[in-house]
């Protein structure tokens, strides 16, 4: 394997622009398991909901519009299957399968996939094309989390999307816009447009 950088190429991403080696795309996986770990501790209780309004989810978005689709399901993986283990780093210090708002763990392995392959699409690379990627991720992850909160908790489909989509509409926004600044930011430092 090489260890020079190689230029970038249609359908990279910004961790392809890292030296290729078996051993980065580990270091990868465990820094964005790791990533969203440390982002779950930033926890904000909603009144009304089960649902705490948190930085893991923007985690989630940036491990794989970073990282790519492969490494980005790697490591929500990783940060899913640790979590279901005991280890406390979902949303507050908590842990587990099957609690209320696991089905957001879940859709958040799948987002990073999603956002992933789009940004190797170059969906990273504008301001436009970014908010487009940021809303399609939190989509999938809402596909996922509301209905699985509504199961989890007997609450109606209309209850769960009132406790668990729309009071985190601004913030899910205000996150899109810290993406929308920084990828196409660091691509356009590293003089690589694609």
């Amino acid at each position: 394997m090489s260890t020079a950088a190689a230029a970038p190429r249609t359908g990279a991403v910004l961790a392809d622009l890292l030296p290729a080696t078996r051993t980065r795309d580990i270091a990868l996986v465990l820094g964005g398991s790791v990533l969203t770990g440390l982002a779950a501790q930033i926890a904000v209780p909603v009144p009304g909901s089960p649902v705490p309004v948190t930085g893991q989810t923007f985690a989630a978005l940036l491990v794989g519009a970073g990282l790519g689709a492969r490494r980005g399901f790697l490591s929500l993986a990783l940060y899913a299957l640790v979590g279901m283990a005991g280890v406390p780093w979902f949303a507050g210090g908590s842990s587990g399968a099957g609690g209320a708002t696991f089905g957001y763990v879940l859709g958040m392995l799948l987002a990073a996939t999603v956002v992933g392959a789009l940004a190797r699409l170059g969906g990273d690379r504008s301001v436009l094309r970014t908010a487009g990627t940021m809303a399609v991720g939190s989509a999938v992850i809402y596909a996922v989390g509301v209905p699985y909160l509504a199961l989890s908790t007997g609450m109606s489909l209309s209850a769960a999307a009132a406790a668990g989509l729309v009071p985190f509409l601004l913030g899910d926004a205000l996150k899109a816009a810290l993406a929308m600044g920084a990828l196409p930011t660091a691509w356009k430092l590293l003089g690589r447009r694609g």
